[in-house]
């Protein structure tokens, strides 16, 4: 049988543990497997794997070379060597620090999770020893020197496994593992996760409706507080303090003394505006923190950046058409920092930051006037930046930025902000401000990619999160053209297809002055759930996803773990589930919603219906307490006890999470909060009419 699930837990200080954040099918250069049309010729893998016809040679040049007489032990040690193009290598091969020779051997009896039977494995590492303790191999992977041992070398004559380890329990404790249901081991076979049953969608989600200001833009204080910075489209950042779930409280916000004010140098239109923050990973050290909005470099001359249709991608400006009476590269996409040192004795104390950029990390011209994307996020194991980015718009992207390699639309970016080059640095990399490159970006093995790049093929990537409890799942809801809204699992050099695929289906660009990609020249990873235009029901008549977050709060058991994702036109959420757990295969449901009876603000109902009006979905937001958040046109919603809505939830303890009894009535909140907040509703509704619409 293949792997199963299994924290590795090595027995020695020769190994390093794996972070269990890589339980999804992942290479061990962090890239998506991809899918063989044929099985290779030497390792016994097909369908998903991490290795080409290449790679498969050299293992099996390598298996040569070792000159094994002993047939069994020869069969074992090449389903060892081939375990490298397993979709799960990254997890069988991968230290902390550098890859394993070998993969984690399993060796103990796992109990799955309760939605799995419990079942015996192999244990493989006793079988190696038992196998090959006495069969001569050359250049061993066994040998104890590449485990980390000082002083011992091994030469490339033959030896035994006797030769290099006392004994089976030594040789198991450096190469073996224990097993539970966080990780996988290798037992001999190609790895597979034991088959379950999809669980039930929940009853439905519950919501209390806690704020009635218009935000695109949520972040979690990084101090760990109960405190979370809101950000509007005109360019307004505030900090607001957020209430127990189901005490009664509203958002804390003084409207009146934002944060920062960026007003004078965002460009506001139905399109434009500022579009993402992110806070240092040492925001309490250091007081940094970014912001990327959109400026018009006609009305401001700090908007100055170089066009991204340009001769590197083959793209003349002048023979682009006015789009929306605007001159291509009028409006550009902008990252700049700030600050709020000497504005508080500490960082964590902060209630405004300086309004004057620090730095521009970045300006970008923008082609058009449609999905420019503007999302920031830090990594929150490698601290490094990353930039969503849109195709730049122009309907079916005429000109292929999102398949061309020198282009940075369509892209996300991986970014390094805390090792700024100097600026003949800067002009002899080609890069396009004050920034490095993470050194295993993809460019490191796809030449042909700009350094930035960390992922292509995106139409219009609209909110992108890591999982809180496996950074290695980065997932992004992608908006679709005319068909399909996707959500992806982004990796390392992952193609995602566009424009040569909408979702799971072939697109037929309209109009291709920038060229065509060939079906045969991309291996498209495809998304992992999305829906079709013709599922849901809008007014406008079209689709525009909105991405979201992995519930991870215990104020809804029955949500926990799974991906939480909506529309933005049809007010429509669904609710994700992946089966078996840490495969990477997703089944999702529409899941109803309703409002607490005792929300502290009440929420307005569709007319004819009892479900809340949340109006347009832009955005989702987590809080250091891992609660999600909605944020809609019509106010902030966070996800409440099921209970509080009669939705039945068997994990819930209804008795020790007694309904509290609010001591201000919801009007009275409702008449205290962001009134003036609502002028820009309209603004906000024509705005993701077109930025996140089928333009």
């Amino acid at each position: 049988m293949g792997g199963v699930l299994a924290i590795i837990f090595l027995f020695s200080n020769l190994l390093l543990l794996p972070d269990a954040s890589f339980s999804l099918p992942l290479c061990t250069d962090s890239s998506a497997p991809f899918t063989l049309n044929t099985t290779l010729g030497f390792c016994p893998y097909n369908g998903k794997t991490c290795c080409n016809s290449t790679e498969d040679l050299q293992l099996q040049k390598q298996y040569e070379a070792m000159n094994i007489s002993d047939s069994g032990c020869a069969s074992l040690l090449k389903s060892i060597l081939c375990a490298k193009c397993d979709q799960f290598s990254a997890e069988l091969f991968t230290v902390t620090s550098a890859p394993r020779p070998v993969p984690v051997l399993c060796n103990s009896t796992v109990s799955t999770n309760s939605s799995q039977s419990k079942q015996e494995i192999n244990d493989f590492c006793a079988e190696v020893w038992n196998t090959c303790q006495n069969v001569s191999i050359k250049n061993s992977p066994f040998a104890p020197s590449l485990q980390g041992q000082a002083g011992v070398t091994v030469s490339s004559n033959n030896t035994k496994l006797t030769d290099l380890w006392q004994s089976k329990t030594d040789f198991c404790l450096a190469f073996g593992g224990s097993s539970t249901d966080d990780s996988v081991c290798f037992d001999g076979d190609p790895t597979t996760l034991s088959n379950t049953s999809i669980p039930s969608p929940p009853h439905g989600l519950c919501l209390e409706k806690i704020g009635n200001g218009t935000y695109l833009n949520m972040v979690a204080h990084p101090d760990g507080s109960n405190r979370a910075f809101f950000s509007n489209q005109p360019g307004k950042v505030w900090l607001a303090t957020i209430p127990e779930e189901g005490s009664g409280g509203i958002l804390e916000l003084d409207e009146s003394n934002p944060f920062l004010d960026l007003t004078d140098e965002v460009h506001l239109d139905t399109q434009f505006g500022m579009m993402g923050m992110a806070f240092h990973p040492n925001f309490a050290q250091n007081g940094r923190f970014f912001t990327s909005f959109n400026c018009d470099k006609v009305t401001w001359a700090g908007c100055t950046g170089r066009c991204t249709c340009n001769s590197d991608v083959n793209c003349d400006p002048s023979q682009l058409q006015p789009d929306n009476g605007a001159q291509p590269c009028q409006f550009q996409s902008v990252i700049a920092e700030y600050s709020v040192n000497g504005t508080a004795s500490e960082p964590s104390l902060a209630k405004y930051a300086t309004p004057s950029e620090v730095r521009r990390i970045i300006t970008m011209g923008l082609p058009f006037t449609s999905e420019h994307g503007g999302q920031i996020l830090f990594g929150p194991k490698d601290g490094f930046l990353y930039f969503m980015m849109g195709d730049g718009g122009g309907g079916g992207d005429p000109y292929n930025f999102s398949q061309n390699k020198k282009s940075l639309l369509g892209k996300i970016m991986r970014l390094d902000v805390d090792n700024i080059p100097s600026e003949a640095e800067i002009e002899n990399l080609g890069l396009w401000g004050n920034y490095s490159i993470p050194k295993d970006n993809p460019f490191t093995e796809d030449a042909e990619l700009q350094p930035e790049i960390w992922a292509l093929g995106l139409r219009n990537p609209w909110r992108c999160s890591f999982d809180s409890e496996r950074p290695s799942y980065f997932i992004c809801g992608d908006v679709g053209q005319d068909l399909y809204e996707e959500v992806d699992l982004i990796t390392k050099g992952g193609n995602y297809g566009w424009r040569v695929y909408e979702g799971p289906y072939l697109f037929i660009p309209p109009t291709s002055p920038g060229g065509n990609t060939s079906l045969k020249s991309i291996n498209p990873i495809f998304p992992v759930m999305g829906y079709n235009h013709s599922e849901v029901n809008t007014n406008e008549g079209s689709a525009s996803i909105t991405g979201g977050y992995y519930y991870r709060s215990q104020t809804d058991p029955c949500m926990y773990g799974r991906y939480i994702y909506a529309d933005l036109y049809a007010g429509a959420v669904w609710a994700a589930s992946e089966t078996p757990e840490n495969s990477g295969s997703f089944t999702s449901s529409k899941i109803p919603f309703g409002c607490a009876h005792n929300s502290p603000i009440q929420c307005s109902s569709v007319p004819g219906s009892t479900l809340p009006a949340l109006g347009y979905i832009f955005s989702f937001g987590e809080d250091n307490r891992k609660d999600i958040f909605i944020l809609a046109s019509s106010g902030v919603y966070r996800v409440a006890r099921p209970s509080r809505c009669n939705y039945t939830c068997s994990k819930e303890n209804v008795t020790a999470l007694a309904s509290p009894n609010p001591s201000t009535s919801p009007t009275s909140h409702a008449s205290q909060l962001n009134g003036s907040h609502n002028n820009v509703v309209l603004l906000f509704s024509s705005f993701l009419l077109l930025l996140l619409g089928v333009l």
